[in-house]
């Protein structure tokens, strides 16, 4: 695939002036067999004329398998980066971001890769019935491509979430994964599907109140990584029926419980595994597994990998 300009620049309405480009922030991460991000804020000149954009890369070789990915980059603007964002200053518990010296506005380049034993899992849990989203998600689409345009608002959101949260350490990590993968979701969705972003196959979630619910679901479920719950007890948490948390939380999050759950466990293993150097007996009891061979198992079919290669390092 032959090189493509800086979403920066396909962004900007004006040429933009690189030595003037002042880096607030620079994020890069990657765990063997998870996604690779990329997260870069730059301080917002006067003279910038931004439009939020986002970019969708499908890169297929036959020849060379081991560099098929699917890359997503996103510029947005409007954040405010805080220098003093842990300290929880006073301006802050007052809402007075608008005009505290700490925050400085953004313009935000973000950059997430999805290789495709990743995009696997998302794959199996769909059916295929021939669409782009379902080739390109089970990369079976067999031509590289790559498509420009505006973000969406359920983007937009999931963006800004990820950008302004106030999660450290594991808790960070554990509330990015989800983020990846709702920003995953939501792209395919707005940037290769043709569905209504404002409509919903079930009736229930046109109620705002509803559609909180499972929204707050998904929140309890990543606060229990370490301490499975059940459908039954998250449905009585939430204030909802049991048939219409799961029927919702697929129509949103495009996944079951059970896989969201079990998918968010074994990346946060990785990362615990890999950059935490914590040892297998560890995270499978942190995780809430009974037996280190049950978690062993079930990382191997989630991630091709056991769990003691990601501690070689």
């Amino acid at each position: 695939m032959k090189s493509l300009p800086n979403i920066l620049d396909i962004s900007s309405f004006l040429p933009l002036l690189y030595d003037e480009v002042n880096i607030l922030q620079d994020i890069n991460r990657q765990v063997p067999g998870s996604v690779k991000y990329s997260i870069k804020r730059y301080r917002k000149q006067p003279n910038w004329q931004i439009e939020d954009s986002g970019m969708l890369i499908y890169h297929f070789d036959l020849q060379h398998p081991e560099e098929n990915h699917l890359e997503l980059r996103f510029c947005v603007s409007g954040n405010y980066y805080c220098r003093e964002k842990l300290m929880e200053c006073d301006r802050c518990k007052f809402s007075e971001s608008s005009s505290c010296i700490e925050k400085i506005e953004s313009v935000d380049v973000l950059s997430f890769i999805y290789t495709p034993s990743y995009l696997n899992q998302f794959a199996k849990s769909n059916k295929n019935d021939g669409t782009l989203i379902d080739t390109v998600v089970s990369f079976s689409h067999n031509e590289s491509f790559n498509k420009i345009g505006p973000l969406c608002s359920k983007t937009t959101s999931a963006i800004q979430a990820l950008l302004n949260h106030n999660y450290t350490d594991t808790r960070e990590n554990i509330f990015i994964n989800a983020q990846t993968q709702i920003i995953l979701l939501y792209s395919t969705d707005c940037m290769l599907g043709s569905k209504d972003e404002t409509t919903f196959g079930c009736k229930f979630l046109s109620n705002p109140e509803d559609r909180e619910k499972i929204i707050q679901s998904r929140e309890i479920l990543l606060q229990h990584i370490g301490e499975p719950i059940t459908i039954k007890a998250l449905s009585r948490k939430v204030a909802i029926n049991e048939c219409y948390l799961k029927q919702g939380f697929k129509e949103i999050f495009g996944t079951t419980i059970f896989d969201f759950y079990q998918s968010q466990r074994m990346e946060h293993a990785k990362y615990l595994l890999y950059e935490k150097g914590l040892s297998v007996t560890e995270v499978s009891a942190m995780l809430g597994y009974s037996s280190i061979s049950h978690f062993s198992t079930g990382f191997k079919n989630h991630t091709g990998l056991k769990p003691c290669d990601l501690l070689v390092r």
